[in-house]
């Protein structure tokens, strides 16, 4: 059975940083492209970056400079350091396993999701 733990979510004000956790298990990170989504209330669910198994990376230009993702395969974790936080950068964020066609990510199996509020 394969699951997505998600951590590291909290309260911070903008500019400051927070960096998110997913650990799997009954899945190896690195035979697999994980992505990490984001859904606010009353938006729809938003791509944030992925990690293909080459280490290929791919961000939504929402987050391109300020986030970065990575993978530690002795761990089987993936990070999502996020910098410079901004108000709308608040969501639900959740770690994904999926598959990429072409240029388009689609994820298939969802961790229960770790909430970030950027407020002052």
């Amino acid at each position: 059975q394969v699951q997505l733990v998600e951590s590291g979510g909290g309260l911070v004000q903008p500019g400051e940083s927070l960096r998110l956790s997913c650990a799997a298990s009954g899945i190896i990170f690195s035979e697999f492209v994980v992505g990490w989504y984001r859904h606010s209330p009353g938006k729809q669910r938003e791509f944030v970056a992925s990690i293909k198994t080459t280490g290929t990376l791919n961000y939504a230009d929402s987050v391109q400079g300020r986030f970065t993702i990575s993978r530690v395969n002795a761990e089987n974790t993936v990070f999502l350091q996020m910098n410079n936080l901004k108000p709308e950068d608040t969501a639900v964020y959740y770690c994904t396993v999926g598959n990429y066609v072409s240029t388009s990510y689609y994820p298939h199996i969802w961790g229960q999701g770790t909430q970030v509020t950027v407020s002052s």
